[in-house]
């Protein structure tokens, strides 16, 4: 391993600690199937890290833009129930 790729794993590994910090915040408040869909979510994240961390980096990306409510979903607030 290259001291370049080094530094960002740490990058990635100190990022998906704050995730961590942040899914465990919100679970508390989520019905059993959520917290499930969600813990099974940032897990899987985890585990591609080991494998593939760009790829693992863009998915936690993604899972904390969900957290923040900055999700481009067809369920978005703008978009009527049914659409």
């Amino acid at each position: 391993m290259a001291a370049d790729d080094r530094l960002e794993d740490d990058e990635l590994a100190r990022r998906l600690r704050e995730a961590h910090r942040r899914v465990n915040a919100v679970l508390a408040g989520l019905p059993a199937d959520r917290k499930e869909r969600l813990a099974r979510r940032y897990l899987t994240i985890c585990d591609l890290a080991k494998r593939d961390p760009v790829r693992a980096a863009a998915r936690l990306d993604l899972l904390l833009a969900s957290l923040n409510g900055d999700s481009d979903t067809p369920r978005a607030p703008e978009s009527t129930p049914g659409d």
